[in-house]
Order: C-alpha cells, then structure tokens, then sequence
C-alpha cells in the first residue's frame, strides 16, 4: 500500500527545495507569491531568482569605480543587494538610458554634482 521508499525519496527531494525557498526568504527577501496555484509559483519563483542573478552578475562585471550608490552607514561591512541594485540601475540610466535618448547629451552637460543627484534620485530601489 505504502512504498517506504518512495515516500523518503519524496521527503528528502523535497527537503532541499524547501531549505532554497526557506533561505531565499531570509538572505535576500523573496516575498511569496500572491498566488497559489502550482502554475504561478512555478512561473514566479525561478523567474525571481533568476532576476537576482541577473543583477548580482551585471554588478560583478562593473568596474569598481561605477560600483556607487550604496548607502553607508556605520557597522554595515559589505554590500547588500539593495546596494548592487542600485548601482546597476545607476549605471543603466547613465550609459543605458540618458546616452541614447534624444535629449541624451544635454545630460552630461549638467554639472556633475547635478548630475550626481539625478542619478541618485533614480536608482535606489522603489
């Protein structure tokens, strides 16, 4: 009726599932799904986790130097996510967004203390 086996293979596959969600919640904040159908979750997670990986990659391919943005305070001792998110938006709206758009150039005109507010305004985290 009941395969022993089966049922332990189940759990253990299950086991590492749960701890990737479980420390996916606490390290960098996956919320969970407003939704609970199988599709959803199925859909939502993956695409969640691969977002965060896409941005920590984009943030290790930057130079130090365009590694800005973070907030400083004291007893913070490393970067958090929050900080490489903004960096990368940061660099995005710099080389992405104002060096092609039409009014692109009248950008880099400003003065940089302008300049840097603009960006720091438009890329920290919502």
């Amino acid at each position: 009726m009941f395969d022993v086996r089966r049922i332990v293979e189940t759990y253990t596959g299950r086991w590492s599932i749960e701890t990737t969600f479980q420390e996916a919640r606490s390290e960098i904040h996956v919320q969970t799904t407003r939704g609970w159908s199988k599709p959803t979750v199925l859909r939502a997670v993956p695409c969640l986790f691969g977002l965060y990986s896409v941005a920590a990659m984009l943030y290790a391919a930057l130079p130090r130097r365009r590694r800005v943005g973070g907030v400083a305070w004291p007893g913070k001792a490393a970067v958090t996510f929050s900080d490489a998110l903004a960096g990368v938006r940061r660099w995005i709206w710099a080389d992405g967004v104002f060096a092609h758009a039409p009014d692109g150039p009248s950008v880099q005109k400003l003065p940089p203390p302008i300049r840097e507010i603009l960006y720091a305004a438009l890329a920290p985290a919502a």
